[in-house]
């Protein structure tokens, strides 16, 4: 459909949900379905079954790499209990849809609020997820009327899927965050007709909600993170930010070999993953070990399968395991994680919400306070690196707390 009326009170309808468009869209917006073939679910599985499984370390385990009785386990159920055609319905319940922008399709979930003072909120997944990590906080945010909260803050919810990810389309080259900002930043202003908005995103979400608050702070108002994405031109001061320091740096060595090899030689990596699922499900689930806060539960007691296969099978059906890698190298040629040469910050009000089994630790407050203006700040008892799926309540609480406390009245 294409959106050229200019009445403020035009009404859309998408699968029997009524709102109005408040203001005009001179963009071309289609809606979209997520559809495959039952055919090519069917070659996926049947590589899944036939797959060479092979010698494991003795010591086995999950030091050495993905767990391979965790794999045999997953793949079992992944070829006689996973339904995609249901997980597919379950994604299509979503107002999705597809735009232009800068000549590249930009998939979205937009889910409007029935409130006439709905903030504008954009999600921003990161690597290796997608919006399947979104799908259980969307409609609180949005409609939290419908959990017993009739007085909450709320939003109108946009969450796209990252250039070269997932149902989105795929650069013809390499960009990082602060080029997808820019993308993001056009998506929510020239196409869906926001003046004002704010962000949210973990991981990349993170690195691109800091450059929207960064480049971009004339339409972004907030952003909320719960990853730290950035690092700053003079380096850690105090004694307890050089004690962080030593330890990232300690700590990183032993989580940074996927990121060494998506930043130098993503197309290398990609002809062994395009044409193997349990390699795509093995560098995925790995991350998902890792990264999560698993100390009272098991990695199968924190997520459900169909979940993480559902993310799984994403990068799968689109053939986007390669060009996902990309931002890696993008950000590279963007300049790295160097916030600003001239010690700049982003000034627009942002949260924090500070899980603390976040892989990338978290730096004392004083250093994050040097590269953002913080205004909010949480450190949860509990929960890792994929807030929104591990732990979507206490995000959701933090979202909400974060923008009842800045009140940016010209928002809403």
């Amino acid at each position: 459909m294409e959106f050229t009326d200019s009445n403020p009170q035009t009404k859309l309808t998408h699968m029997g949900y009524l709102f109005s468009l408040n203001f005009i869209i001179k963009m071309k917006i289609d809606p979209f379905k997520i559809s495959y073939p039952k055919q090519r679910i069917v070659e996926i599985k049947e590589k899944v079954e036939m797959f060479p499984w092979h010698e494991m370390p003795k010591e086995g385990g999950w030091s050495f790499g993905t767990n391979i009785d965790y794999m045999k386990n997953l793949a079992d159920y992944w070829t006689k209990k996973y339904d995609w055609e249901s997980q597919e319905f379950r994604l299509n319940q979503q107002p999705n849809y597809k735009t232009k922008v800068d000549d590249i399709d930009i998939h979205f979930i937009f889910k409007k609020s029935s409130s006439p003072k709905a903030i504008p909120l954009i999600l921003i997944h990161g690597w290796p997820g997608s919006i399947v990590e979104f799908l259980d906080i969307i409609e609180p945010l949005c409609e939290p009327e419908k959990y017993g909260n009739k007085d909450e803050i709320c939003f109108d919810i946009i969450a796209p899927s990252i250039p070269g990810f997932a149902f989105s389309g795929k650069p013809a080259n390499p960009i990082g965050p602060r080029r997808i900002a820019e993308i993001f930043n056009k998506l929510m202003t020239e196409n869906l007709g926001y003046e004002r908005y704010v962000a949210q995103g973990g991981d990349w979400g993170s690195a691109i909600s800091t450059w929207l608050g960064f480049d971009h702070s004339k339409n972004c108002k907030g952003i909320h993170i719960n990853m730290l994405p950035a690092r700053h031109i003079d380096g850690p001061k105090t004694d307890e930010e050089k004690s962080w320091d030593r330890k990232f740096s300690k700590d990183y060595v032993s989580q940074s070999g996927y990121f060494a090899i998506q930043s130098t030689k993503p197309q290398t990596l990609s002809y062994a993953m395009m044409d193997s699922p349990i390699g795509v499900a093995a560098w995925i689930v790995e991350k998902f070990y890792h990264w999560s806060d698993l100390k009272e539960k098991s990695l199968d007691l924190t997520y459900q399968k169909d979940d993480l296969l559902t993310n799984i099978m994403i990068y799968i059906l689109t053939k986007s395991f390669n060009t996902s890698s990309w931002i890696y190298y993008g950000r590279v040629k963007e300049g790295g994680r160097i916030l600003s040469k001239e010690g700049r910050r982003v000034e627009v009000p942002t949260g924090c919400a500070v899980y603390p089994k976040e892989f990338l630790t978290w730096p004392p407050k004083s250093y994050v306070e040097r590269l953002f203006n913080l205004v909010h700040w949480t450190e949860m008892n509990k929960g890792g690196h994929f807030a929104a799926l591990e732990q979507p309540s206490s995000l959701i609480k933090d979202i909400r707390d974060f923008y009842k406390k800045v009140v940016i009245e010209e928002l809403v």
